[in-house]
């Protein structure tokens, strides 16, 4: 039998994937505002934002790891009920998380020129992507409580208050964008500097809502100030034991999208940044819905196995990997129709929009694989306990597959968009990978004590 036929699992699935698809969609409409309003200032605009929000992406990635941590650890003492034990291993990622946010924004406010030209020697490009960076760098702190408070959410299955918190951001962004890039109400026109000075308004704004819920609302954790400071030793020693895994992975894959922008911003090809930029913005629409259900499957996962019904977890492994396979299929053929839309959305060059082309092209295969790999091994391999897996498989594909073959296509002078599709032929691969590993069942280990 594929598909399960136990009903509560598509109905936890729905209730759980929405909030957090919604959130996510969100989120992206906020960059995709920022990409769009200072995209009708040209290339050069739209080459520096991107370049200066490769340290937000960092940083995300970085998040993204230690909420990981505290999402799986959390999970399956929910499925325990455990809520002690859930608040310290929240406290513990909570302080993490605030101090590599801490650490980002002052490198960041004190030495923007010199990070935005490690990754294009772009003079105009470095100019603008150091004007953005030294202000939206302001942000990293406020951003990391949020992502750490919302993960404390979702570990006990409350996922509907990230969408509220987005919809705060979008909505603030949005209207102060309008405001500080063209310069309405009284304001000077500002441009960049704009969309930076909004950004950071918005992440201040959804933060402060966030600490509100969390604190004096929520009845399911109840977590309250004097909490920030309960220490566990053991619990401290299972988060570093478990999520320094998941961090290194993160940290991996930050690399690789690190590096992907260096060489792709040392293209020859007229626009190539620019065209990349449009195509992360497509890509990461096409991953909202995905990741969304990814994360209700990561909770379901935790959740199941905290709790010790193993059989119950194989039957519902073989009814994911159908569901993200047809998926992948149908966000492949939704991106190759929506490329030429969302292009024309932007005032480019005519050479940045044919390079876009190209290159949302190559994206509309590698989701296929991305769908089904990323959702199997994220959802069920690392939320099952088997963490250290997902992180060797990472380091081996993007150290031994990606990285060098895209320095040896661009040694090559090989065209822009074979190098892009270099830097993605990984989500292909791990298919292979994630099919065997799912099907051994060897994965599934509780972590709880």
């Amino acid at each position: 039998m594929i598909l399960t036929r136990d009903k509560s699992f598509y109905k936890s699935l729905v209730a759980l994937s929405i909030p957090i698809a919604l959130q996510n969609l969100l989120t992206f409409c906020v960059n995709l505002a920022d990409n769009v309003m200072v995209g009708s200032l040209g290339d050069s605009a739209v080459s520096g934002m991107y370049m200066g929000n490769q340290i937000q992406t960092l940083l995300q990635v970085f998040s993204v790891g230690i909420e990981g941590a505290v999402l799986i650890l959390a999970a399956m003492y929910w499925g325990k009920k455990d809520i002690k034990s859930i608040k310290k291993i929240v406290s513990i990622g909570l302080s993490f998380c605030v101090a590599v946010g801490a650490v980002l924004t002052a490198l960041c406010a004190f030495f923007p020129d010199w990070i935005i030209s490690l990754f294009t020697n772009d003079a105009s490009t470095v100019s603008v992507g150091a004007e953005y960076l030294g202000i939206v760098s302001f942000s990293y702190v406020f951003f990391c409580i949020t992502q750490a408070l919302i993960a404390s959410m979702r570990s006990v299955e409350m996922t509907g208050i990230g969408f509220f918190v987005s919809l705060l951001s979008l909505g603030v962004n949005v209207g102060l964008n309008y405001v500080l890039i063209f310069g309405k109400l009284g304001f000077e026109a500002m441009g960049v500097r704009g969309a930076a000075i909004a950004t950071l308004i918005a992440r201040i704004c959804e933060c402060l809502c966030m600490i509100w819920y969390v604190f004096f609302k929520d009845k399911r954790l109840n977590y309250t100030f004097s909490d920030l400071f309960r220490y566990d030793k053991g619990l401290c020693l299972d988060f570093f034991k478990y999520g320094l895994p998941i961090i290194a992975g993160q940290l991996v894959w930050a690399c690789n999208m690190l590096s992907a922008s260096a060489i792709m911003g040392r293209q020859s090809a007229e626009g190539a940044v620019t065209a990349l930029s449009i195509a992360n913005t497509v890509n990461n629409l096409a991953y909202v819905v995905m990741n969304g259900m990814s994360g209700a499957v990561g909770i379901i996962t935790g959740k199941t196995v905290g709790a010790g019904k193993e059989e119950k977890m194989k039957e519902y492994a073989r009814t994911v990997q159908a569901i993200f396979l047809c998926l992948g299929v149908i966000t492949g053929l939704s991106v190759f129709l929506v490329r030429d839309p969302v292009i024309s959305l932007y005032n480019i060059s005519p050479e940045a929009v044919a390079e876009a082309r190209k290159y949302i092209l190559v994206l509309s295969f590698t989701i296929v694989g991305t769908c089904y790999q990323a959702a199997c091994l994220f959802g069920l391999v690392k939320s099952g306990g088997d963490i250290s897996f997902v992180m060797k498989n990472d380091f081996f594909f993007v150290f031994f597959v990606v990285l060098p073959s895209a320095v040896i296509a661009t040694y090559l002078n090989a065209p822009a968009w074979l190098v892009f599709l270099c830097l993605k032929s990984d989500q292909i691969f791990k298919c292979f990978v994630a099919a065997v590993k799912i099907n051994r069942f060897d994965w599934m280990k509780n972590l709880t004590r």
